[in-house]
């Protein structure tokens, strides 16, 4: 991530003004500390603290179209940059950073051209031809950008707040999908996708379609010339990015950091976040670095993170504040960019309270009204307690066409049916079940855990029990099928009485004659249960 800060039409253009403006935008350099630039054109000054991720050498910002009458401070990704200088073959390129074409692009199309850009963006856009300006966010605001208002008539941008608190007289965030034009007066929405209205979609559910896309989106965020990393929870949506990153890796342009693809973990010792995350990323065979912090830690932490994070709520701030902590470790490392999962649960109704949607419109309409607010919450707390350490996360859920794909589907696919087996994210889970090259191990920690509110009959009690019940049920959803098998607690084929002759068989039910503790010659012991059976394995 970096830092961007522009003034325009500033009254006092004086040498004392352009180091107030190197003072403020230094307030952003935790954001970008490899490189700061400032271009002054009369009374204007646009300002950049650089993080270096592709082409470190040459591309240091601001950035110009050929004949240097455009400038452009930007803080983002343009991951179709290739196939957009494509377009641009007459126009003269200084560097080889993916966010020089938005001047090439502005040159050739005007104001107008901002839809044909695929990425996480917030930037600046000074003409001096005629001085006027730009200024833009990305589709879902990934990416963090403000504008204030000084007392002399002046117009601010910045990435961050902390530099606009001093100098402006009103500032307010910037809203996603927006444009401010000086030529045209105000902000306008750029972004304007089907989903945005909340009608409810009818587009059959294709599993295929939502795997591809997602694939996609994936693999376009593996542009990078620094080493990087995946943040792995465990969870089913860190755990899918890492899946599909480790996939196409040998084949994308990403710099490797060894043969392996590093993924990260952390939390308190012992905690299932750490257990889990071990979990995917010895299935995956990932070089895997795990984490711990102490509750003092986090405690330590706080201030710091709501400065950085700039916001008090309360959810925001405990969410913030082990990944603050993590980002600084894994900067420690050497590594600048990280793939994340946010948005999924915005996107697939993956929060518990969407279990009581009461039908598949409320259902739409509240991850419509998700998504629109992700700028404020998730994107928030992913880009400000990375970026504070100098380490961009990027977000392949938050993908534009990936979003166009998921929020198409008729949500009655996406509403949670335990009676057909549905799950919060089944839509996404079930794009990802392919048995022949499985992406993720089978059934997790977790999944085991939430056993009783997926199956509430005959709850299966160990992970070849929840696998084969996976599988029952995509083959028999129906109820009476289920009222077929019989159930209940068993040790060695007993029944459920027997189960109570000995208080040790009742942590360890399993089927094998083995389980039956203190009786068979071959029984058990603890270190058999932690290496296989191999379904529990999975």
């Amino acid at each position: 991530m970096c830092g961007i800060l522009a003034v325009l039409g500033c009254a006092d253009n004086s040498q004392a003004k352009r180091s107030r403006i190197i003072e403020l935008s230094r307030r952003l350099r935790h954001r970008g500390p490899d490189w700061s630039g400032l271009h002054c054109f009369e009374d204007c000054y646009v300002a950049h603290e650089r993080l270096a991720i592709v082409d470190p050498i040459s591309g240091d910002q601001p950035l110009y179209n050929g004949d240097k009458t455009i400038v452009v401070t930007v803080n983002g990704e343009i991951y179709n940059h290739k196939a957009l200088r494509e377009t641009l073959k007459s126009h003269q390129f200084h560097t080889g950073s993916d966010c020089e074409v938005i001047a090439h692009l502005y040159e050739e199309h005007g104001e107008e051209f901002v839809d044909m850009l695929d990425g996480m963006f917030a930037f600046v856009l000074l003409d001096t031809r005629d001085k006027s300006y730009i200024a833009v966010r990305d589709a879902i605001g990934v990416n963090p950008l403000y504008i204030g208002w000084g007392v002399d008539g002046s117009v601010w941008f910045a990435s961050e707040m902390k530099a606009l608190i001093d100098d402006c007289e009103q500032f307010m965030c910037f809203p996603p999908g927006h444009i401010y034009s000086s030529k045209q007066g105000g902000l306008r929405r750029w972004y304007n996708p089907p989903w945005f209205s909340e009608l409810v979609p009818s587009t059959p559910y294709d599993p295929l379609l939502v795997r591809e896309t997602f694939e996609k989106a994936v693999i376009k965020r593996l542009m990078t010339d620094v080493p990087f990393g995946v943040l792995l929870s465990g969870g089913l949506d860190s755990s899918l990015v890492a899946s599909v990153a480790l996939r196409h890796l040998e084949k994308s342009e990403a710099a490797q950091w060894g043969s392996k693809l590093h993924t990260f973990c952390i939390g308190l010792k012992g905690s299932p976040d750490l257990k889990a995350g071990k979990e995917v990323a010895d299935y995956l065979g990932t070089r895997h670095h795990e984490l711990h912090f102490t509750v003092q830690d986090g405690i330590d932490a706080i201030e710091e993170v709501i400065y950085h994070v700039e916001t008090y709520d309360v959810t925001t701030i405990r969410a913030s504040t082990p990944m603050f902590l993590m980002s600084r470790k894994i900067k420690s490392l050497g590594v600048k960019m990280v793939l994340s999962g946010e948005g999924s649960d915005e996107i697939f109704g993956g929060y518990l309270y969407f279990h009581k949607a009461p039908n598949k419109k409320e259902f739409h309409e509240e991850t419509c009204r998700k998504i629109k607010a992700l700028h404020q919450y998730d994107c928030l707390r992913a880009n400000k307690s990375t970026s504070a350490w100098g380490v961009e996360a990027r977000v392949p859920f938050l993908d534009k066409e990936f979003i166009n794909v998921a929020m198409s589907i008729d949500p009655e696919w996406k509403m949670i049916r335990p009676d057909l087996g549905r799950i919060e994210k089944w839509v996404l889970r079930n794009a990802f079940d392919d048995e022949k090259n499985p992406y993720l191990p089978k059934v997790s920690d977790t999944m085991l855990m939430n056993a009783s509110f997926v199956f509430p009959d005959n709850t299966p009690m160990t992970k070849e029990a929840y696998y084969y019940r996976t599988i029952f049920e995509k083959f028999f959803p129906k109820s009476a099928a289920r009222a077929t098998v019989p159930g209940g607690p068993s040790v060695a084929c007993s029944t459920a009485k027997a189960v109570e002759w000995d208080a040790a068989w009742s942590q360890n039910l399993d089927p094998s004659g083995r389980a039956a503790l203190g009786v068979h010659v071959a029984a058990y012991e603890e270190e058999d249960k932690a290496e296989d059976p191999r379904p529990g394995k999975v």
